[in-house]
């Protein structure tokens, strides 16, 4: 096909050289004619010289027109040749391209064999994945009603428990009733000293030795340093007249450790979440752990095995504290701007408190019928436990309120905030009976915990360099600064007995001060 468009192509050049050949030729013989004329006319026509040389003048332009309009024609037809040979090479382009486009629509048509193939497939496919859908749907609604069924079972066999609960808690109602007539003989019997150990599962010590264990001592050195947690350890304390020290961390676990030796005693397990707050009953008898998992952790610590998942909460419980006349009544505070009263005999929420603002923190009061909140709006309140009403209310913080220590005495509340100070509040009055600040004291999170020592003298609390500041209740100066941290101080413990002090951080190193 090329050697045959090179053929054409040629051809045509010839023909244009020989058109215009003879263009030439055909020029140059009418203009040798047109010069004879002019020079036979010339010699005999004297007289008529005017007229024809007028006449030989406008032949002479009409030639020059004839020359130029031939020079036009011929101007012409090269543009043309041009442009056919401009054609023919787009036509060629076109041809190439529909050459291509055929070998693509190809190439699609084969595609969409293969995709009208593999769509088949996968109609079937889907066909077969509905009859199994139908199928499972039915199972679904089959396992819906054996699961109602046994919803409804469960129901009776709750019901049941609540009602042998009930029985239990009636009987030991019963048997305190006894105890306490029988503490009322033996007193009446000059056995008072024998009675006194133990009231309320309380075990207290002789009140000749009471003043060498309240007695506390400023901490200076760092007696063990303890790896306690994975991640942090937000929650320490100590057990009722005890060294022995418990401690709860962000990898779910609640250690308990002896303090003399700093060796691991136990581990509790089965927390679902990170442990926020702990506490303990006043028999050493139950630990309570505060989670992020929306619920409550009540342990035996003898056997080490969860007695009791407390649920209601619909956010992270972050504070928790237990009744300090018995061992029954327990307070938890979540973010979903409830505080919770929990009866452990029964095992379930007795009263919900709801509020506008979240709780950090809480406390019972002594005599067990007041609880102290401290709130996100830097508020301290006061509740009635049977009532859930709202007693009081102070501006506590200008900022964040983080931790809440009630005297030994009762007679005064510690509170510290975001604001990063510490403020003594006395019950009574709810007013302020002295302010703690520390230049480098920096409160490191929403729940850091401060304490105030056994005997009411001292105050204790971290900061978020990883120092801890002691300050004198009574005077607001510093008695003594610890640095063994490397990270942020989450939470402060005194020992019930005067000493040690511990304390946590962000790192789930946990440190015992002497």
């Amino acid at each position: 096909m090329a050697n045959h468009c090179k053929s054409k192509e040629k051809i045509a050049n010839e023909a244009i050289k020989r058109a215009l050949r003879s263009l030439r030729k055909r020029h140059l013989n009418e203009e040798g004619a047109h010069d004879a004329a002019f020079a036979s006319l010339s010699r005999p026509i004297v007289s008529q010289g005017s007229e024809w040389k007028e006449k030989a003048e406008s032949l002479q332009v009409e030639l020059q027109q004839c020359y130029k309009a031939q020079s036009r024609v011929s101007e012409q037809l090269v543009v043309e040749i041009a442009e056919s040979r401009t054609l023919k090479a787009l036509v060629q382009e076109k041809e190439t391209a529909v050459a291509d486009l055929q070998k693509e629509l190809t190439e699609a048509r084969d595609e969409c064999m293969q995709l009208k193939k593999d769509l088949e497939d996968k109609i079937k496919s889907l066909e077969l994945i509905l009859s199994e859908n139908a199928e499972l749907k039915t199972q679904l609604e089959q396992m819906t009603i054996r699961a109602k069924n046994a919803e409804t079972e469960n129901k009776t066999l709750v019901d049941r428990m609540m009602l042998e609960k009930m029985k239990d808690a009636e009987q030991l109602n019963e048997a305190n009733q006894l105890y306490d007539d029988m503490i009322k003989q033996l007193k009446a019997s000059g056995l008072e000293k024998l009675a006194r150990q133990q009231i309320d599962g309380i075990v207290r010590r002789s009140e000749e030795g009471a003043n060498i264990f309240l007695e506390s001592n400023i901490p200076s050195t760092c007696k063990h340093r303890l790896q306690a947690h994975e991640g942090g350890c937000a929650s320490i304390l100590f057990q009722c007249n005890s060294n022995k020290l418990i401690t709860g961390g962000q990898d779910r676990t609640v250690k308990v450790w002896d303090t003399d030796s700093g060796s691991l005693i136990s581990n509790l397990y089965g927390c679902l979440g990170s442990v926020l707050d702990l506490t303990i009953t006043n028999d050493n008898r139950s630990v309570i752990a505060a989670s992020s998992s929306n619920n409550l952790y009540v342990w035996d610590v003898n056997s080490g095995r969860v007695h009791h998942t407390l649920t209601g909460h619909t956010d992270k419980v972050c504070a928790v504290d237990v009744s300090k006349v018995s061992s029954r009544h327990v307070i938890s505070a979540a973010y979903d701007r409830t505080i919770k009263v929990w009866d452990l005999l029964k095992g379930y929420c007795i009263n919900t408190i709801i509020f506008h603002s979240n709780c950090n923190a809480l406390c019972f009061s002594t005599d067990g019928q007041t609880i102290f909140s401290g709130h996100v709006d830097g508020n301290l309140r006061l509740w009635d436990i049977k009532t859930g009403k709202l007693l009081s209310e102070v501006a506590a913080h200008s900022l964040a309120v983080t931790s809440i220590s009630l005297s030994r005495n009762g007679n005064v509340v510690l509170t510290s905030g975001r604001d990063n100070s510490h403020n003594l509040f006395d019950v009574r009055s709810l007013e302020v009976s002295g302010t703690l600040k520390a230049a480098g004291n920096r409160v490191a999170s929403n729940w850091s915990r401060s304490c105030i020592s056994p005997d009411d003298k001292n105050v204790a609390a971290g900061s978020s360099d990883g120092s801890i500041y002691v300050w004198s209740a009574s005077k607001g100066d510093i008695v003594s600064t610890l640095k063994e941290h490397t990270s942020s101080i989450l939470c402060c413990a005194w020992s019930g007995l005067g000493r040690p002090l511990a304390s946590a951080d962000k790192n789930g190193v946990v440190c015992i001060w002497t």
